[in-house]
């Protein structure tokens, strides 16, 4: 492994190498930054254009796309609130809050630091771990993801805040979104109402921009037509974080990118599913749990380092068992296959200087995007002092523009807009639409998982789920995190009326 680690190191030190990664950071970032425009979109630009260039070198570009992409998502997510992709979603609970009360400096480089250090720390387990990381992902079954997805989904809960039962209903709501389109088993439309564009289910990009950015960008529209200015509680101080402060939130960038590494190697669930498990356990086993989506920076620094630690993890499967875990790790598949490279786990013994090279241009990749972000911190900074309802205007116009660049359907815009309306309603009584599309996200993956699982089974749910340890682990642990969940709502509840009785 040295000889081909040594061998990787070589490669990347060239300049056209390090040219490529730079390239790749840039565009990936700038790509995340746009509402819309995702890190599988900006990979899927550039595609084309690395046919004629050296396989090594064109999948390191790719990579540092990749890693840009996930981090340029939180610079809207803390400056608008509209998560620039679809893992940046929970940066919006406390990157947004603590840009309203004028500490956008603290969130936006704690976004960029705790990035930085999660894509760091996946690289370094993939140049040690990522044959034996291949073994994990080989581990998970049917009845393995269907536990996985139900954990996920007991996070719902303490997504309500204070009213577990809000959390429950928006995750519900995100479920049945869910099952819209094609019935992943019997192969049956569902839900479509005879409309043929419905019957692949709503995309994750017109339905997160809805929820997201029109919503909050109808709720500012009406600010202003009401004459309400957005007024900064305090002055807004734009300077890195101190040094106590980077410490401090130090052990949260390590939690969040283990879980990040973790969940990055099982294929199918991605950064989005790594940045939501991260946020909520971060948030049931901190001693002020309160204090989440409120402005703590640990909110931003916990999702920031769990969804830029499964980029890192997301190339195991696909390297090692030649399994695309997400769209953007397809797009690296199919970059591999043009140029005549097939993955695998011969790939480490044919070419080892391909993954070797990958894994460690991804550790430059990561160094260099701390560089580039902070760049474009000072741009996006200096964009959102316009006056508002150009920045409405624009933001509107870009939202729409990158739903239709992602499926070049008018349908599709439609749909944003509908979930734009949706939102609204969602803020008018409270409800958290981030369990909306947690329920989503994880609703697709939880039915399709449990029906094979029953087939393996033969329709025996106990057969189905608890023959395997690992399965078994998961169910116990999602149970215990409702009830707890729900034992803390009925504390605060009860706690909530004793000091209205005093």
């Amino acid at each position: 492994m040295l000889d081909s680690l040594i061998t990787g190191l070589s490669t990347v030190l060239q300049w056209e190498s390090l040219l490529a990664i730079i390239f790749g950071v840039a565009w990936g970032t700038l790509g995340g930054m746009i509402p819309g425009i995702n890190a599988t979109i900006a990979m899927a630009l550039l595609l084309p254009f690395t046919w004629s260039m050296d396989p090594v070198i064109a999948i390191m570009m790719l990579g540092g796309v990749y890693c840009g992409g996930e981090y340029g998502g939180s610079i809207p997510a803390v400056l608008i609130g509209t998560p620039g992709t679809n893992a940046a979603a929970c940066t919006v609970y406390d990157g947004y809050e603590l840009h309203k009360q004028g500490k956008t400096g603290l969130g936006l480089y704690t976004s960029l630091n705790s990035s930085v250090i999660g894509g760091i720390f996946s690289a370094i387990c993939l140049i040690l771990v990522a044959v034996p990381l291949a073994g994990v992902a080989l581990a998970f079954g049917p009845a393995e993801y269907f536990a996985l997805a139900f954990l996920g989904l007991s996070m719902i809960c303490s997504l309500g805040e204070k009213n577990v039962f809000k959390g429950i209903l928006a995750g519900f709501f995100g479920i049945l979104l869910a099952t819209v389109g094609f019935d992943p088993i019997a192969g049956v439309p569902r839900f479509t109402f005879g409309f043929m564009s419905m019957t692949e289910g709503f995309n994750m990009v017109p339905l997160m921009m809805g929820l997201y950015a029109i919503s909050e960008m109808f709720k500012q529209a009406q600010e202003v037509m009401a004459g309400e200015t957005f007024n900064l509680k305090v002055k807004t101080d734009t300077t890195f974080p101190k040094w106590s402060e980077i410490k401090r939130l130090f052990p949260f960038n390590i939690f969040g990118s283990i879980i990040g590494v973790i969940v990055g190697v099982m294929p199918g669930a991605g950064a989005t599913v790594a940045s939501f498990l991260g946020y909520s356990w971060a948030k049931r086993l901190s001693k002020n749990p309160d204090s989440f989506g409120k402005g703590n920076p640990a909110g931003v620094a916990v999702p920031e380092s769990a969804n830029n630690g499964a980029t890192g993890g997301a190339m195991v499967p696909l390297l090692a068992l030649g399994i695309p875990g997400s769209n953007s790790t397809a797009i690296m598949l199919s970059a591999l296959m043009i140029h005549n490279v097939t993955p695998g786990p011969m790939l480490f013994t044919k070419s080892p200087e391909i993954p070797y090279s990958l894994f460690v241009s991804m550790l430059f990749a990561n160094i260099f995007m701390f560089f580039v972000g902070y760049l474009f911190i000072k741009f996006a900074i200096k964009v959102t002092s316009i006056s508002k309802q150009a920045l409405v205007a624009v933001i509107i116009a870009l939202v729409f523009t990158g739903v239709y660049a992602y499926s070049l359907e008018i349908f599709s815009v439609a749909v944003a807009l509908a979930f734009g309306l949706i939102g609204m309603i969602l803020r008018r009584f409270e409800i958290p639409h981030t369990a909306s599309v947690l329920g989503f996200v994880l609703g697709f993956i939880m039915e399709a998982n449990l029906r094979r699982a029953l087939i393996v089974s033969e329709g025996s749910m106990g057969g189905a789920f608890f023959n395997s340890t690992l399965s078994s682990i998961l169910l116990i642990a999602a149970f215990a995190s409702i009830a707890l969940s729900i034992a803390r709502g009925v504390i605060s509840s009860r706690k909530s009326k004793t000091s209205a009785a005093a």
